[in-house]
């Protein structure tokens, strides 16, 4: 259903330290790690969106299994700014 490298919509649902949770569909979550989300350093992740937003994240790893993505802000199209 999904590919590596794929820039795909998806709602965040949540903030740890370490990153941005979103929800990407009915079955797949995902996780923005604190080092794919921005170029500069990220002191507070939840300064780069707000629960509930809609935004755009690649996708850089799957796991099939878990329904899981690791995604990548910072790798996403500029196109899509």
């Amino acid at each position: 259903m999904y590919n590596i490298g794929d820039v795909i919509k998806c709602t965040v649902t949540g903030f740890k330290d370490y990153g941005i949770f979103v929800k990407v569909d009915h079955d797949y979550i995902g996780l923005i790690h604190i080092s794919e989300i921005s170029e500069s350093f990220v002191r507070n992740v939840s300064d780069y969106s707000e629960v509930g937003e809609t935004i755009y994240a690649k996708i850089i790893e799957i796991d099939e299994e878990s329904k899981q993505l690791k995604l990548s802000i910072k790798r996403k199209s500029k196109y899509l700014d």
